[in-house]
């Protein structure tokens, strides 16, 4: 049995997930004339469409299609870019407090920002440097790809315990197990899965905004 994932690392790299998709997070806008109770919903689709375009970058989609097997990374990489969403639409800005919703949604793991602010503070001088580069800050679709292959990577290093991801219905990741049809099966899935995944993490905001 391999040994618990410690929270010095559950924390090392939901930061550098956080990192990663800032600038993504940071181009998406929610439509003004969409109301602010529907921006959960939003996020879910607008990451959809925004991923599957990014998959299709020349440069990045063979990269891409060989993480496809590893689906369990590639969704929950696409989750943390919703969860991260639907922080900004909180107006959640500090670190701590994304990491620790990132942990809650994608991993199940109640850790506070109060738990997360002193592991971050070990890892200050790489915070972003290490991640992105002097200047990894490129946009469009291969910018997109480039993220979502990075953080998928990452994500891969505590895949043991991303089982705790929010999943789509049992029919469709049944369908999922099919030949040829289990594409479509996946799909569906994992488009049910991100709006589980807005949900989850709107709900944990609101709820810490009225304790």
């Amino acid at each position: 049995m391999a040994a618990p994932i410690s929270d010095a690392v559950v924390v090392d790299v939901l930061r550098r997930v956080d990192v990663l998709w800032a600038p993504v997070v940071a181009r998406l806008e929610r439509p003004p004339a969409l109301p602010e109770s529907e921006g959960a919903d939003w996020w879910a689709e607008t990451a959809g469409r925004v991923v599957a375009v990014a998959s299709a970058a020349p440069r990045f989609a063979g990269k891409l299609a060989d993480l496809l097997p590893l689906q369990n990374t590639v969704g929950a990489a696409v989750q943390s870019l919703v969860v991260l969403g639907v922080a900004a639409e909180h107006e959640v800005t500090d670190p701590a407090e994304r990491v620790a919703l990132l942990a809650r949604v994608l991993l199940g793991r109640t850790l506070t920002a109060e738990q997360v602010g002193p592991l971050l503070q070990r890892q200050k001088g790489v915070y972003a440097e290490d991640v992105l580069g002097a200047r990894e800050r490129r946009q469009g679709a291969a910018g997109v790809a480039r993220a979502l292959w990075r953080v998928a990577r990452l994500l891969a290093r505590v895949d043991d315990a991303l089982d705790a991801r929010p999943k789509g219905g049992l029919g469709a990741r049944a369908l999922s197990n099919l030949p040829v049809v289990g594409v479509l099966g996946g799909y569906r899935a994992e488009r049910v899965a991100l709006r589980r995944a807005a949900q989850l993490a709107a709900t944990a905001l609101t709820g810490a905004k009225r304790e």
